[in-house]
């Protein structure tokens, strides 16, 4: 072999060890700063860490626990459904269309739950807390009050009543438990006090519900229709609804007290419906009022015939040309002062069909006391 072969050849022994050795050199580098340490923070040896003893539950966890315990059995899940088409195979289908909350009333297999729950469904399903369903058929309802009542075939054994207690003597401050299905998620637990009592909330016909009970334990869509708990476990009111400006919770629940469900649900039980007490009349706008010359009070426009308006003798307005003539004006019912049209709606709502109510009016200028039973304005 010539010299300047060797030469070259030796070039290229020279220039392969030297490629080997960056190539190795970067190996290490790489090894060194990104593998290295990372397999570094592993121990080969690591194991569970060691169970501390928790302790005894406090009292009130306990309590807490036991009422769920009790009343989750009672609680069920609603599925409001309406009929649809598939677009493929054109059979009917049932479609959920929105859910909420709702409990066993007795061992007959009648479920309360919120009229807004129900409304606009042509079925409805009913899923206990064991996870098995019925159908649910629609007893009636009491939109006034946003209550509904279903009633399912099941069997006795799994039909376990709640607890009824009286909203009668509730307190601010005392516990509150809420159980129902929010977003769908079953026998969900919440907590919290009673902030208000005597609250006011808009039924889904925009009619007052009064005497509303107010508390701080979280509802969210799914647990309308659900009970509201006291601290022995027992129905103190239903949940309906909440306050809100984002549409999810933001500490301000309201529910109807279980006086006014107590009252209402086995009148929709005997007869499918739950009347509405009224006097039969129609009132004159409250701007009406004011441009006649009245500054509070609620006044008569109307007067149905045969109503207990009509049998008291209460006087209704009337136009001549000279203008409107006044009737009637409602200044107080049973003592409790009457400032507006929504005033007289707000006390009515407190009253049952058949009560007795003394009415003070003012008529061509003198003070009359009336008295009358009040009666289903709704027939």
């Amino acid at each position: 072999m010539s010299k300047r072969r060797q030469d070259v050849a030796g070039g290229s022994r020279l220039a392969t060890v030297f490629t080997m050795l960056l190539f190795t050199a970067a190996v290490l580098l790489i090894w060194e700063r990104f593998i290295r340490p990372v397999g570094a923070l592993h121990d080969r040896d690591a194991r569970p860490r060691v169970v501390e003893p928790r302790g005894k539950l406090s009292d009130f966890e306990q309590s807490t626990i036991e009422i769920y315990k009790q009343a989750s059995p009672s609680v069920v899940h609603v599925t409001n459904l309406v009929t649809g088409r598939d677009r493929l195979t054109m059979d009917i289908l049932a479609i959920p269309q929105g859910t909420g909350s709702g409990f066993l009333w007795d061992d007959q297999g009648y479920v309360v739950t919120n009229y807004h729950v129900v409304v606009g469904g042509k079925a409805f399903q009913v899923t206990l807390a064991d996870h098995s369903t019925y159908e649910g058929r629609l007893v009636g309802e009491a939109p006034h009050k946003d209550l509904a009542v279903l009633k399912i075939e099941a069997p006795r054994d799994k039909l376990i009543p709640i607890r009824v207690g009286t909203s009668g003597d509730l307190q601010v401050g005392q516990m509150v438990y809420a159980i129902g299905n929010p977003f769908g998620l079953d026998q969900t637990l919440t907590t919290g006090v009673i902030s208000g009592l005597d609250r006011e909330v808009r039924s889904p016909q925009d009619i007052p519900i009064p005497g509303v009970i107010q508390s701080d334990a979280a509802i969210n869509p799914g647990n309308s229709g659900g009970p509201l708990l006291d601290s022995n476990g027992r129905l103190i009111g239903i949940n309906t609804s909440i306050l809100t400006t984002s549409g999810v919770y933001a500490g301000i629940g309201f529910a109807v007290p279980v006086d006014t469900v107590n009252r209402i649900v086995p009148e929709i039980i005997r007869t499918g419906r739950a009347g509405r007490a009224g006097l039969g009349v129609r009132l004159l706008s409250d701007q009406m009022r004011r441009q006649l010359g009245f500054d509070r009070g609620a006044l008569i426009g109307e007067v149905t015939s045969g109503s207990p308006a009509d049998r008291a003798g209460l006087q209704a307005s009337y136009r001549t040309r000279r203008g409107i003539v006044p009737g009637d004006l409602i200044l107080s019912v049973d003592d409790r002062k009457i400032e507006s049209v929504e005033d007289l709606y707000s006390v009515l709502a407190s009253y049952a069909v058949g009560e007795s109510v003394s009415l003070t009016i003012v008529r061509e200028g003198d003070r009359v006391e009336e008295s009358l039973i009040l009666e289903d304005i709704d027939r």
